[in-house]
């Protein structure tokens, strides 16, 4: 019984000198226009080798788009879907191919105005810290639509990994 007083007057002491070591401003790692413009172009660019028009949002880690560019002929709606799908992929970071049978149940999470759990959506990391996600809609299946994200991802894979913290 002893023990565990003294325990915890240690830890109630060391309290504030513990908190007194934590930073007042937090820096966060952020993805530029620039390197959400060229995921967008290599996404699009993938897709159309396969004869596939797609829309394609890269939004931040925040879920705020940074960039959407919709190929000539891919259809309207999949400009809100590849919100969504990038959206979605951020706030959770996980790719959406992994959380498609996730939440199936009546007001599950995945019934959730603007979250959408279908293949097409990947979360960008930087130096270990989630940094946005594309989506991109407008294939015929979700694994056409997810192959195109991770092409766009690709293209700067390098840059992403020689981030510094």
């Amino acid at each position: 019984m002893r023990k565990t007083s003294l325990a915890l007057c240690l830890a109630i002491l060391a309290a504030p000198v513990l908190a007194a070591d934590l930073p007042v401003i937090v820096k966060i790692p952020r993805l530029t226009v620039e390197a959400s413009e060229k995921i967008a172009q290599a996404a699009i660019a993938a897709c159309r080798k396969e004869g596939i028009q797609i829309g394609v949002t890269v939004v931040d880690r925040s879920g705020d788009p940074m960039v959407f560019m919709r190929d000539t002929l891919a259809p309207k709606v999949s400009i809100e879907i590849s919100r969504q799908k990038a959206f979605t992929a951020v706030n959770f970071n996980a790719p959406l191919s992994s959380m498609e049978d996730r939440f199936t149940k009546p007001f599950s999470v995945g019934k959730v105005d603007g979250l959408i759990f279908s293949a097409g959506g990947l979360p960008i990391e930087a130096a270990g810290n989630i940094v946005g996600a594309v989506g991109v809609s407008g294939a015929a299946t979700g694994e056409q639509d997810e192959a195109c994200a991770k092409a766009g991802v690709e293209s700067i894979r390098m840059d992403l990994e020689m981030a510094g913290p």
